[in-house]
């Protein structure tokens, strides 16, 4: 079966240079690492690093981050967080340029 790989160019220089030694083409020596690959035993899975806290994955799989309940935000409109948002950017913004102090 034919199939197209986009691989990295080192790792395709490196397969032209082991077949070569090898005497072999391209595609043994792909088929060679790749079986060897699959037949490797899977390392165990871990689990993955705690969440810090306040952040938490919802049902659908995004991260929502939980504030105090004394928290600033809490006591914020919308349009206060969102202006406070704009400003927070805008401020990013000037110093990638080079303009804030």
């Amino acid at each position: 079966m034919k199939t197209t790989l986009d691989l990295p160019d080192d790792l395709v220089q490196e397969l032209k240079l082991r077949s070569v030694h090898e005497r072999s083409t391209m595609k043994e020596v792909a088929t060679a690492a790749l079986r060897r690959g699959l037949q490797a035993k899977d390392p165990e899975p871990t689990a993955p690093p705690p969440l810090p806290p306040g952040l938490e994955i919802n049902e659908h799989g995004f991260p929502v981050f939980r504030c105090r309940p004394d928290a600033p935000a809490v006591r914020m409109t919308a349009a206060e967080v969102i202006a406070l948002e704009q400003q927070s950017l805008e401020e990013e913004d000037l110093k990638r340029a080079g303009l804030a102090p």
